[in-house]
């Protein structure tokens, strides 16, 4: 390979490569971001007890309506039972389904005796 040849490809990787001003300048859709255009829930949505509601918070509500010990009575989950946390709990109901199902029907049954109670 000539000295040349050499030069210029050494000139190639030690200078980066120059963007045309045009595209350094940010265009009119990318200086403000967009925003999300929101919908309306259905009624169908607003009547599901799960709507907008995460994981973490139907665990919080469940252990401050019934404590640890009832859970792990009623489910018998060892994540409840031995050493319960909060972080333990929410990594072993996200990986197992089942359990995760079983836990959701808790809620249910919670969502379901508390609107009981307020009608009466």
């Amino acid at each position: 390979m000539d000295t040349e040849k050499k030069n210029e490809l050494d000139n190639k990787h030690a200078q980066p490569h120059a963007l045309p001003e045009t595209e350094l300048q940010p265009t009119a859709n990318e200086s403000q971001p967009t925003k999300r255009i929101r919908r309306q829930a259905t009624q169908e949505q607003l009547d599901n007890p799960f709507h907008g509601v995460k994981l973490k918070q139907v665990l919080e509500r469940l252990v401050t309506h019934y404590g640890w010990e009832y859970l792990g009575e009623r489910t018998n989950l060892r994540c409840f039972i031995f050493n319960p946390t909060m972080k333990s709990s929410l990594g072993f109901l996200r990986r197992t389904a089942w359990a995760r199902e079983h836990v959701e029907d808790l809620y249910l049954e919670m969502v379901e005796n508390k609107r009981e109670t307020n009608t009466h």
